[in-house]
């Protein structure tokens, strides 16, 4: 089996488990469960239809209530309009145009709804979404076939290690004030003129500030048009703003997921509107409309001069419409090549749009994060490649396995790390957490190579000698709990709020109530998260203290940072079984979160002899930052 091969059928793997999963979702749980989870809309209402592009029905619906909700819709996934008059048979399939908070445009390949959509209550359902897994298989096959080919399969053939990576054709030198110099020398090794460069960001290192000062730099010197995309939408969110900032032409495809103003006006969509041209389409447009509506004035029941008529006047409307298509096409085509930057998910490097340009560059960001099958979607439209992320933090989500060390878990940028040292470029300063909080993650995830930035090196609380501590909670019976794979630990949650409750007391005597520092409470175990979440939500003396604390998981956390952060580590047993504690990855970000003081609860018996946590335990201890629970008395807190 080839390389492709195996990595086709993990991804088959991983399709079928997601499938399954999706479908026995939507069959087992009720229209308000659905609802809850983010993959159903209802009741929603229509508030506009019209023949859209390539004789696609588009309506526009919204929620009449629970607005402001969350949700998983987004731009390109499959949906399903139903009606509660008989949801199993009442439904047409169709795909997602526009999606913001509330409300979505969706295109349906029909001239009209159907009656039933008059009858009832409506709502969206979100469907399994089959074409991110088909356009990675493309994608994959594709990648296969080029291979062999001498001419346009070199950068796979350097990717795959089968050709080596030549070297630096020029030595430029750049040199920017605003920078450290590990992330001047990786912007020069990107201007080198290798075709793969790799961008290492630890924590707080400045990754993206990095490659937006990058992008500026081949910008400056090539005038070529690149491709900058990342598995996530925020990510994408992120990059195109802070691209924008700077005046550089970016326009972003697909729907963000940060509703606003400022982001929607970088969108194809927006940018198309605000075209000179689209003057003339929004004309046709009409007229199409009118013809429509004409049609659609006749009833079933009509003769056969009423259908000839009624046929004439959808014929009519469907030539109007591809003048309005040709017309669009030369707005879209004119946007795009007008742009300097073309931001994308992944998967949405392949929008209709600009699924045949191709690019001098294209970076990858987040590429620690993303699968492998997705990365290959932009790679087959690049002659240089540039990956940036962080392969000791988070790894993609996948959800056929557990393994998370094989697989689809071991990315293409792990891969090259491990197969190119030498087109690494570490970012080595670190702009975030206290040197004691960041010493023991620079051990043992970076080889002791980070450096705080003196700005932040000895920035601590007020008053505060401890900006690290470990409670241990060992012998004091704070045993955790299972029920129904939900793993808790109500004492130590319990001790943790005692705790906050401390903090908080000392903190209101040092700060303002305006000024607070910022807290997040981190479990690595969802049940433990929901438990912290409902006792600190039912305490009034902490809820009055400060503003909102941010309780939730690791991956929640992913990205963000908090003057202080508490770690619940949860897990308390005879076995010392710590399940995906052992997943240290995760450990890397939750303990990266800190600004100023990390504080960490956990059973030392229990995880101390994983080597993770016992050279922790040792750490902690060499700097006198160990201590035991007994310390607080229950009077004392």
């Amino acid at each position: 089996m080839t390389y492709f091969d195996e990595l086709n059928a993990l991804l088959a793997a991983e399709q079928q488990y997601d499938k399954a999963q999706h479908e026995a979702l939507l069959l087992r749980s009720t229209l308000n469960e659905r609802r809850v989870q983010g993959v159903s809309w209802f009741p929603i209402a229509i508030s506009n239809s019209e023949l859209g592009r390539g004789d696609y029905l588009t309506i526009t619906v919204s929620k009449t209530n629970n607005l402001g909700e969350g949700h998983k819709f987004r731009f390109g996934m499959p949906v399903s309009l139903f009606s509660n008059h008989d949801a199993q048979h009442d439904r047409i399939d169709g795909v997602i145009a526009f999606v913001s908070r509330d409300s979505m445009r969706i295109a349906f390949k029909v001239d009209e709804l159907p009656d039933w959509s008059r009858r009832g209550k409506l709502g969206v359902d979100l469907l399994f979404d089959e074409n991110s897994y088909k356009e990675m298989r493309i994608a994959l096959k594709q990648a296969k076939e080029l291979l062999e080919d001498r001419q346009h399969g070199q950068l796979i053939r350097q990717l795959l290690g089968v050709d080596s990576i030549p070297p630096q054709i020029t030595q430029p030198v750049y040199q920017h004030p605003d920078l450290n110099a590990s992330q001047n020398q990786a912007i020069q090794a990107i201007l080198g003129g290798q075709s793969v460069n790799i961008l290492h960001g630890p924590p707080g290192t400045g990754k993206t500030t990095t490659l937006i000062h990058a992008v500026q730099a081949l910008l400056k010197n090539k005038k070529q048009q690149l491709l900058l995309v990342a598995p996530s939408n925020t990510a994408v969110d992120v990059l195109t703003e802070r691209l924008d900032a700077l005046g550089i032409a970016v326009v972003r495809m697909g729907n963000p997921v940060k509703i606003s103003e400022h982001i929607q006006s970088l969108t194809l969509d927006a940018k198309v509107e605000n075209h000179a041209a689209n003057k003339e389409a929004k004309t046709l447009e009409k007229q199409a409309r009118a013809y429509t509506d004409m049609g659609h004035k006749y009833k079933r029941n009509f003769g056969k001069l009423e259908r000839e008529q009624r046929k004439a006047l959808f014929d009519e409307a469907r030539k109007l419409r591809k003048e309005i298509d040709r017309i669009q096409d030369f707005m879209i085509a004119d946007v795009l090549d007008k742009v300097q930057v073309i931001t994308a998910t992944l998967v949405g490097a392949n929008h209709y749009t600009i699924r045949d340009r191709r690019y001098e560059t294209v970076i990858i960001d987040e590429a620690a994060q993303a699968l492998e099958p997705a990365c290959w979607i932009p790679i087959l439209k690049a002659e240089n490649l540039i990956l940036a992320g962080d392969h000791c933090q988070l790894p993609p989500t996948v959800k056929s396995s557990q393994r998370s060390n094989e697989g689809l878990y071991h990315t293409l940028f792990e891969k090259l790390v491990a197969r190119y040292p030498e087109h690494v470029s570490l970012l080595n300063v670190q702009y975030r957490m206290h040197t004691q909080i960041m010493t023991f993650p620079s051990a043992a995830f970076y080889d002791n190579r980070l450096q705080a930035a003196p700005l932040v090196a000895d920035r601590s609380l007020l008053n505060d000698e401890e900006p690290l501590l470990f409670i241990d909670t060992a012998g004091a019976g704070f045993e955790e709990t299972q029920l129904e794979s939900a793993i808790s630990n109500q004492e130590e949650a319990a001790f943790l709020r005692r705790h906050l409750h401390s903090l908080l007391s000392t903190l209101s005597q040092d700060y303002p109530l305006t000024d607070m520092p910022s807290i997040g409470i981190i479990a690595p175990y969802r049940g433990q998260a929901t438990l912290l979440k409902e006792m600190i939500k039912e305490d009034t003396e902490i809820v009055a203290y400060s503003a909102p604390i941010q309780i939730n998981t690791i991956d929640s956390f992913q990205g963000q940072e908090k003057d202080i952060i508490y770690i619940s580590l949860t897990r308390s047993n005879s076995a010392q079984q710590i399940g995906f504690l052992a997943d240290v990855r995760r450990m890397n970000v939750a303990m990266t979160r800190a600004r100023k003081k990390l504080i960490v609860i956990g059973d030392s018996s229990t995880i101390g002899q994983h080597p993770f946590y016992r050279d922790f335990l040792d750490y902690v201890e060499r700097i006198n930052r160990y201590h035991s629970v007994w310390e607080w008395s229950m009077d004392h807190l």
